[in-house]
């Protein structure tokens, strides 16, 4: 009997129907962005200062700019930063009294600056921005700052209870109904979160998004890469996340030109009502249908891309065996990632994999912004040098394989890390350099982690496979703000030799898992169990 993959050799591994599919499933790549960084422009947290009544007047008469104004009247105030006391405390004076003198306010009220008393915030804040965000709109800074940190927790842990519930959905009930509901859940949820008038709502609809965006994503990924022959499962994977990096750009460009937060989220969300249309261009995957016994449907799918690709399908391939068409239907369990041996390697193996790409993907990005540049710019960067990454994948993953590239790009970005954190800051260049070949090195083994992953598991366990050990990359954007900035408080770079650390135990790791160069993806567990001979 023929298998999907001789079929595909005969209808085409990559012709029209499989790249047009490509697009699409790439829009929806792209528009996972805003639901996996937005929290960045979302929430940025401006400059700002307690209000005090009377500040305004008293500058306006002094004729002060606005750096001496706060120099005059705000705690500690540092003039490119502001400490914490600054930003919750004020000076517990009357700025409404006469005779205060110009040069020296304070002391022409208390006598000695020092003796000042301070007090809360009582009559809000006042902030250095143009537009609008999270933190201005609802004043998340001082006792209530944890707010904006709970914002995005609420997306990392939708992403790891989604990761369970959607995995089982995709492959119990097949990836177009899934795909399908998590765009539409995601887009509802998306506009609603930039209408209602609180936070609790904001944060509450933010966590439904996050429940099915990451999900969806996956489920998209997994998708296309059964949809394409043996030899193009690691371009098509490359370039589904070469969109993901593309909206990166597209994310801060209109971050950048919509400074406020809610037409910024509406910009982002409305185009995920037009991937509903998928609907009518975009069939069932037939190795699902093939794994459920459904082999009638699957054989329309199989014309119907063979008709996309404007080619015929051989007598010789005109039917599936029908044997076991009344055999049992596979059905996905949580326990057949650990049952058998080959399959729970792989299972441990890939869930340290995606925590170690995780921590480091997402905590090399804010350990740059300790530094407090400019967010648009680092964002820019972070971007840009994702895309050398995929074109040296393109290169090396069909010439060499999988595993090789992989442990290498684990030792990269690992060695970058240490390196980074024992060059001293005068070497700044160097420094920035060093981190970016990190950076560079680490989305090179998010990429591959990506191929390899669903060409591990049988096809009716695919999506769950991907999506529970994936599951660890959310436990990992859980705890990596805490790594980076309590860790730091302790000595700069200790993040950074903690990166090395797991990374460079990762690197080693994943030369234990099987080389699929060339190989056919497994449609049952004895397949995935040989995959190693």
């Amino acid at each position: 009997m023929p298998t999907l993959d001789d079929i595909l050799e005969q209808i085409g591994e990559f012709g029209f129907f499989q790249k047009k599919t490509l697009f699409v499933l790439c829009l929806l790549s792209a528009a996972f962005i805003p639901i996996y960084v937005g929290v960045i422009f979302f929430g940025l947290t401006p400059e700002h200062h307690c209000f005090s009544p009377g500040v305004a007047e008293l500058s306006q008469r002094c004729g002060w700019s606005l750096e001496e104004q706060l120099n005059h009247t705000v705690p500690e105030w540092h003039g490119h930063g502001v400490g914490f006391s600054s930003r919750c405390r004020r000076y517990e004076v009357d700025w409404n009294a006469t005779g205060i003198s110009c040069t020296d306010p304070l002391y022409s009220l208390m006598g000695n600056r020092t003796t000042v008393p301070l007090d809360i915030c009582q009559d809000g804040w006042v902030y250095d921005s143009p537009g609008t965000s999270l933190v201005t709109e609802f004043n998340l800074v001082c006792e209530d700052s944890w707010k904006l940190d709970l914002f995005q927790s609420c997306v990392n842990a939708g992403f790891f209870i989604g990761s369970m519930s959607i995995g089982y959905i995709a492959d119990r009930f097949g990836r177009k109904l899934c795909l399908l509901a998590t765009i539409f859940i995601n887009a509802v949820s998306g506009v609603l979160m930039a209408l209602v008038p609180n936070y609790t709502w904001t944060v509450i609809f933010r966590l439904l998004q996050g429940l099915v965006s990451k999900g969806g994503w996956l489920t998209g990924y997994v998708l296309i890469a059964e949809f394409v022959g043996s030899t193009y499962r690691r371009a098509v994977g490359i370039t589904y996340q070469l969109a993901f990096s593309l909206g990166l750009l597209v994310l801060t460009a209109l971050a950048y030109v919509i400074p406020h937060w809610r037409w910024l989220q509406l910009t982002v969300t409305l185009p995920n009502f037009f991937l509903l249309l998928t609907y009518w261009c975009l069939p069932e995957s037939p190795r699902w249908l093939i794994a459920q016994k459904q082999n009638d449907k699957a054989m329309e799918v199989i014309k119907y891309i063979a008709k996309g690709n404007k080619k015929k399908l051989p007598l010789s391939f005109q039917s599936l065996s029908s044997e076991d068409e009344d055999g049992e239907k596979l059905k996905p369990s949580f326990l057949d990632l650990v049952r058998t041996t080959q399959i729970r390697k792989y299972t441990f193996i890939l869930m340290y994999s995606w925590f170690t790409s995780s921590v480091l993907y997402q905590g090399l990005i804010m350990h740059m912004g300790i530094a407090a540049g400019n967010v648009y710019l680092d964002f820019l960067y972070s971007a840009l040098v994702e895309f050398p990454a995929a074109f040296i994948l393109m290169l090396t993953l069909d010439r060499i394989g999988r595993r090789y590239p992989w442990s290498a790009a684990n030792l990269i970005a690992g060695g970058a890390c240490l390196l980074t954190a024992l060059m001293p800051d005068t070497l700044y260049w160097l420094k920035m350099a060093s981190a970016c070949l990190g950076r560079m090195g680490i989305t090179m083994c998010y990429e591959i982690i990506c191929v390899v992953n669903p060409e591990l598991y049988p096809t009716f366990l695919r999506n769950l496979g991907v999506l529970v050990c994936s599951s660890l990359c959310d436990l990992g954007g859980i705890i990596t703000p805490f790594l980076v900035y309590r860790l730091a408080e302790l000595w700069h770079e200790l993040p950074l030799v903690i990166f090395a650390v797991i990374s460079l135990i990762n690197g080693g790791l994943v030369l234990l898992l099987p080389e699929m160069k060339g190989k056919s993806l497994p449609e049952t567990i004895e397949d995935a169990e040989n995959l190693h001979r």
